[in-house]
């Protein structure tokens, strides 16, 4: 007996937790149960082709908005091919109206509802064991009555669902990371708790209220064979980490007693429920030890209402200064376009609010119209209107039309460019002083790649810089010289250049300093400079710099990056200094 556990995941650095969590439960079925795992960057042939080469006696699916396409397109190709392989489905995308999705898919015969561990291993025994006994014995199912469809001559399949499966201990699922050769150069998925304790409308973590964590001790444990293993990052996938006070300080000192300086922790967290003492512990952590994913949404007060959720905007703010103030947290805020009573000036206010953070990183998506979810329930009276497949993108609301919605995604785009990209640092913090609105800068900037015909196309970042200086030269708002000298900057911040822009200097006019100090060849860069550039102790700047009377040299050293960002560290010189070095490195030889 093989029953093949099939994941398809968005990129390849990605793994599939259930399926690894599945197999680790039906331990008693291990030699059964096998896994295979694609990514949604794979023809749909080769994922057939290679689920049928293994030959499974039954075949599994973990389904997801962002794989279910595909999985519908793959089980329908195979079910052809061998349609005597049962076809099981599980997972948030295929929990909710059942019966719909038996219509809409003749190849699946059954689905795992909700928590599938315990479920799975009693489908494991069913089928390992020769059918004995029947699956409307098994609780968290619903399957085909094939005794029932035959028996049928036209209208919808019948189904047969089992009672629901009562929430399992979290403790119970054995660790499935003892063998990392699957992991390599991926990302680590790691559970302490599972379910939620608030109600976000648009979230299907908020239909389990069964809010239930793993054994500290147990946690722990695993997480120093993560680091032991020198792990480069493991992301809990706990829906709000620090929901429960001791269980967060206990996890967060444990890692830091623990921390060699390798692995990086990800949290999500609500920052509004951040404790004093909590705050104080995270200010103490290596540079790059924890990062943080912080959901804000909107801060429109209505729409917090609305959409249930339970939180101070006061006390985000506080919280995310607080930790920006140590400087050695990476953090990342979120903002959802679409939710119920944000319009689009609205919307644009939640933007300009959340932007003037400064989070490292500033998430903005789009309401996803999820199966299951109070939103979804309530989408008519929303007057929401959404893509009809995966992944269920808002496009319309009874306040946002779908022109406002596409004006957003301009903004979306440059935002990840100019600002998630984290390439364009100092460039953005002249930009800020420039164009104190934000959302407007954006908004302008992606027009302007509309109106020229750069949307869609893939830029390198020299010619992103060239499309921003563009866009610069045609708003006459700022120093081009300044502008030019900010984007070399950057250039140079992040990685040693192969090839220099078309208005940086020549090189050889400066090899002198260059041979002086940059020993370890591309290891190290210097350029000469009009301006004083802001460091990273800045979040942002009130003015704009002004040129030197004499210039400087900025050295680069790619071998001493920072550990937030990987920017070079950079060391100012003066002209005089550095003449004086090559003076006295000449006298040496």
């Amino acid at each position: 007996m093989k029953i093949l556990l099939t994941a398809i995941n968005a990129k390849y650095i990605h793994s599939n937790l259930a399926v690894y969590d599945l197999r680790a439960y039906a331990k008693e079925y291990r030699d059964s149960v096998e896994l295979a795992e694609y990514t949604i960057n794979h023809r749909s042939e080769y994922i057939l082709q290679e689920i049928y080469k293994r030959k499974p006696d039954v075949l599994c699916f973990s389904c997801y908005i962002w794989n279910y396409e595909y999985v519908k397109e793959v089980a329908s190709e195979f079910h052809k091919l061998r349609p005597e392989v049962p076809i099981w489905v599980g997972g948030p995308e295929v929990s909710y109206e059942i019966e719909r999705m038996f219509v809409e898919n003749p190849s699946f015969y059954g689905v795992v509802i909700g928590e599938g561990e315990a479920t799975f291993s009693e489908l494991c025994a069913y089928y390992c064991n020769g059918k004995k006994g029947s699956l409307s014995d098994i609780a968290g199912i619903a399957y085909r009555d094939v005794e029932k469809y035959d028996e049928r001559k036209e209208g919808s399949p019948a189904i047969t669902r089992t009672k629901p499966r009562a929430p399992i201990d979290l403790s119970s699922i054995p660790f499935c990371y003892e063998d990392m050769t699957d992991f390599e150069n991926r990302i680590i998925y790691y559970e302490s708790s599972r379910g939620c304790p608030f109600s976000c409308s648009y979230c299907l973590s908020s239909i389990d209220k069964k809010l239930r964590f793993r054994n500290t001790e147990l946690v722990k444990k695993e997480l120093q064979f993560f680091i032991d293993k020198k792990v480069p990052q493991v992301k809990f996938v706990d829906r709000t980490f620090n929901c429960n006070h001791t269980h967060a300080m206990e996890i967060w000192k444990f890692i830091q007693e623990k921390d060699i300086g390798i692995t990086n922790f990800h949290f999500e967290i609500a920052a509004d429920l951040l404790t004093e003492e909590e705050t104080k512990l995270l200010s103490t952590f290596r540079p790059g030890l924890v990062q943080l994913e912080i959901g804000v949404q909107s801060t429109n007060l209505q729409t917090i209402e609305e959409i249930h959720r339970k939180m101070q905007l006061s006390d985000v703010e506080s919280s995310v200064r607080f930790i920006q103030t140590a400087g050695n947290i990476h953090e990342h805020l979120d903002l959802i376009a679409g939710l119920p009573y944000e319009n689009y000036e609205r919307f644009g206010q939640s933007f300009r609010d959340i932007y003037a953070l400064k989070p490292n990183q500033l998430q903005l998506g789009f309401l996803k119209v999820l199966k299951g979810s109070y939103i979804f329930e309530h989408k008519d009276e929303y007057g929401m209107i959404y893509r009809s497949k995966p992944p269920y993108e808002i496009m319309q609301t009874k306040w946002l039309s779908y022109d406002e919605v596409l004006l957003i995604k301009l903004v979306e785009e440059m935002l990840e460019v100019y600002y998630n990209s984290g390439q364009f640092e100092v460039t953005m913090k002249l930009i800020d002083v420039v164009y104190p609105d934000s959302f407007g800068f954006f908004l302008r900037l992606g027009q302007f790649y509309e109106d020229m015909g750069y949307l869609g196309m893939n830029h390198s970042r020299i010619r992103r810089c060239e499309i921003l200086l563009e866009f610069l030269k045609q708003e006459k708002q700022v120093s081009i010289e300044l502008m030019e000298e900010a984007l070399l900057y950057d250039l140079y911040y992040r990685e040693n250049m192969k090839s220099r822009p078309y208005w940086a200097g020549n090189i050889s006019e400066f090899s002198k300093i260059t041979k002086t100090y940059c020993k370890n060849g591309k290891l190290s860069h210097i350029e000469p400079f009009s301006y004083h550039f802001p460091d990273k102790s800045q979040k942002t700047v009130g003015k704009l710099p002004e040129r030197l009377e004499e210039g400087i040299y900025v050295l680069f050293e790619y071998e001493k990056r920072d550990a937030l960002d990987h920017q070079a560290k950079t060391t100012e010189i003066t002209k005089q200094e550095a003449e004086a070095a090559w003076e006295n490195a000449q006298r040496r030889f």
